[in-house]
């Protein structure tokens, strides 16, 4: 049975997981540590969804404010762990992250990722999302997106 729970700070153990598993999958430079992890899950004006798979964290998707650009938020750290590839989670992750961007009065959702990343790029096109300029000074991010929220 699959479940796409918020992540609280009670939530810190599986967070961490899967992060540092995504951190690793996309060889992140900028990795969090555990306390800007807790004080994300933490911190109102953010969020982190996480799916489970029979109880076992399988998969997450994080929000954050996204400053400079009004009315906007931004995707991050889509992971979704090898084992539990092509169940829907990534589809599941994002309908409540964009759902919760739309409740939270949010116009568009941004994200950037690597050209590399062919599954999580052809995701992003199927979910409606376009290409747009750069929108922040990520390193490593070669491909920007949007979407506008729907209420």
């Amino acid at each position: 049975m699959n479940r796409i729970h918020r992540a609280t700070g009670a939530d810190l153990d599986h967070a961490r997981q899967l992060l540092h598993e995504y951190f690793d999958a996309v060889n992140v430079v900028l990795r969090d540590d555990d306390d800007a992890i807790r004080a994300f899950l933490n911190d109102a004006s953010s969020a982190m969804w996480i799916a489970y798979v029979d109880h076992v964290p399988a998969a997450c998707v994080a929000m954050r404010p996204l400053a400079g650009i009004a009315g906007a938020t931004e995707c991050k750290r889509l992971y979704v762990q090898p084992a539990f590839r092509r169940l829907g989670l990534a589809e599941l992750l994002m309908a409540a992250l964009e759902s919760h961007a739309a409740q939270d009065g949010h116009e568009t959702v941004y994200l950037d990722t690597k050209d590399d990343l062919i599954g999580a790029i052809k995701l992003y096109d199927r979910l409606g999302y376009e290409r747009c300029a750069r929108y922040n000074d990520n390193p490593q991010a070669t491909i920007f997106m949007r979407k506008r929220c729907a209420l």
